[in-house]
């Protein structure tokens, strides 16, 4: 039986640049393979459809176009920030990686492109954003996975309780990421210097 939506497959990879021939951008070997619930949105499009239908050790070759993998790249990602939201002892560089929260509380990486005096120019865009991406894919398993199962493992909870218990480590209040996430600055915060 192929693989299916909703089954938690371990996929073997490579992902080059372009084609075949292309720099090698990743690749499970010499790491753990890669474990997601297929067909659920955990993967980029391309590769998420790429994997239905597969057999137990059968292997595929397959391109993503941009719009199949992270995106375009989006000129609006590209914000101005003062400099004074970083910590004091911290020295912004062109290229550099910060760990910015958006309006929702979720974390995301950005790369610092330009600094000056005053402000820094951060860049959201995925680093991917824009590419087209080539990657050899093998299924080494897959099995059944319950969707129920799915909702519990969305709860993303650092405690381990689930979304109707209390909190497994005797805390009083729930200190789930998802509640203490929300007084994180957002993006526009940072821009606004809050």
């Amino acid at each position: 039986m192929p693989v299916e939506k909703n089954n938690k497959v371990i996929i073997e990879y490579e992902g080059r640049f372009d084609d075949s021939k292309g720099e090698i951008f990743d690749s499970s070997e010499g790491k753990p393979p890669l474990t997601f619930i297929a067909g659920v949105g955990m993967v980029v499009p391309g590769f998420d459809n790429a994997v239905l239908g597969m057999e137990k050790e059968q292997e595929k070759e397959i391109t993503l176009k941009p719009e199949q993998a992270y995106g375009e790249r989006r000129e609006e990602l590209q914000q101005k920030i003062p400099r004074s939201v970083l910590p004091q002892d911290q020295q912004p560089e062109p290229g550099m990686m910060i760990i910015m929260a958006n309006p929702q509380g979720q974390q995301m990486p950005a790369k610092i492109t330009e600094v000056n005096e005053n402000e820094i120019t951060i860049d959201i865009n995925h680093p991917l954003a824009g590419k087209t991406l080539y990657f050899k894919i093998k299924v080494k398993d897959y099995q059944e996975f319950n969707p129920e199962d799915l909702a519990k493992q969305n709860h993303d909870c650092s405690c381990g309780c689930g979304e109707d218990e209390p909190c497994k480590i005797g805390e009083e209040d729930c200190k789930c990421e998802s509640d203490t996430k929300k007084d994180e600055p957002s993006i526009e915060d940072l821009a606004e210097g809050k």
